[in-house]
């Protein structure tokens, strides 16, 4: 099957940037008769980027298709006993990727859909992971596809009258999980203390309940100084940061809940 032989479509919308530009071209291009966007939410969202994905529906012309879980990320780490990191992401298997799995293979047929993605041209290995892992499924990215990155994107969307999410303009390079990720970097975690400590403190607090009810030296950073790696908890992190102390400028990280991301 060709993308342009299918009879149903569905976008993997994120309520970031791409998603939404995906989206965008997508409808533009074949109509919306036959067009789904898929949200996954993980009851986690920024406020802001909620109000995005109706706004992003709006300007595409569809209506946003909502599931989800009912759990949060930090519920699944406690109900699979595990505290997600950098390798391994219980959050986006279950939350993302096995619930829109699901129901995509309930509603439709790998024999007459296109599964598209939000990656811009920079992330095209991403993609290439994506569309291995969710065989028999096609998958497109249409950004990769036309060259487009995110800035880009971010203009388009000005054009059209669309409001920017808030975790965007506070610098975050994705607008997923409230701005956490068990995947991001040390810098990441600085920024989002900088930005929002109220949602650092959360997620620090959450990081200790979690590290008590497993009675287990489990962090989702790690301290890599000196040549050994150990690992490092959020408070540790934080009161490093109080007292000044370097910490890895470059390492941000990144979410891919669903470019198939790791397997636990």
């Amino acid at each position: 099957m060709t993308e342009h032989e299918a009879q149903a479509r569905v976008v993997l919308f994120s309520g970031g940037i791409g998603s939404w530009a995906a989206g965008k071209i997508v409808a533009e291009k074949y109509g919306t008769d036959n067009l789904t966007l898929l949200f996954t939410d993980t009851k986690m969202e920024d406020e802001d980027t909620y109000r995005f994905l109706r706004d992003a529906a709006e300007n595409i012309g569809c209506p946003v298709t909502t599931i989800a879980d009912g759990r949060d990320p930090w519920q699944v780490f406690f109900d699979v006993r595990f505290l997600g990191n950098s390798q391994k992401d219980p959050c986006s298997r279950i939350l993302k990727r096995e619930q829109s799995r699901r129901y995509i293979e309930e509603h439709f047929s790998p024999e007459s859909t296109v599964i598209y993605l939000g990656f811009d041209w920079t992330e095209a290995h991403r993609h290439d992971r994506a569309a291995s892992a969710w065989e028999p499924w096609h998958m497109e990215s249409p950004l990769v596809s036309l060259g487009i990155d995110k800035g880009a994107a971010q203009e388009w969307a000005h054009r059209e009258g669309l409001k920017r999410q808030r975790l965007y303009d506070l610098g975050f390079s994705h607008a997923n999980c409230g701005g956490f990720c068990v995947k991001a970097g040390h810098a990441h975690f600085a920024h989002l203390l900088k930005v929002m400590p109220e949602r650092y403190a959360f997620h620090e607090r959450r990081e200790q309940e979690l590290r008590e009810h497993l009675g287990a030296d489990v962090t989702i950073m790690r301290d890599r100084r000196g040549g050994k790696t150990r690992p490092m908890t959020m408070t540790e992190f934080r009161e490093r940061l109080e007292s000044k102390c370097n910490y890895d400028l470059f390492d941000w990280g990144g979410c891919g809940c669903f470019d198939g991301g790791t397997n636990d």
